[in-house]
């Protein structure tokens, strides 16, 4: 998937191995090809927030005790991370900055 020039990927809570399939959520009993974690958990899921009540940033979901574990929240949606992008040359200087004032 592509969103702003990078590759939007859907990336395992656990191990980071992206998860690949022409499903647009995980069923509930899938698991990571890599690690074998469940994919359809809170930890996965683009409304979990450790600091929201519930951990949840969805107001309406009942509580999942085990954020690690599969569930059956109908609320799911696959958490996206931004693929690989370019270095950003403010960041490079600023680095290169430091190691002149302070060294390695």
């Amino acid at each position: 998937m592509q969103s702003g020039g990078r590759n939007t990927l859907k990336l395992c809570h656990k191990c980071g191995t992206e998860w690949v399939s022409q499903h647009r959520i995980p069923g509930r009993t899938e698991t990571c090809a890599q690690c074998g974690y469940d994919l359809h958990c809170c930890l996965n899921c683009t409304f979990y927030d450790p600091g929201a009540p519930q951990q949840c940033k969805n107001p309406t979901v009942e509580l999942v005790q085990d954020k690690e574990k599969g569930n059956f929240c109908d609320e799911f949606e696959f958490a996206s991370d931004k693929g690989p992008q370019a270095p950003d040359p403010r960041r490079d200087s600023s680095r290169d900055a430091w190691k002149k004032l302070f060294g390695d």
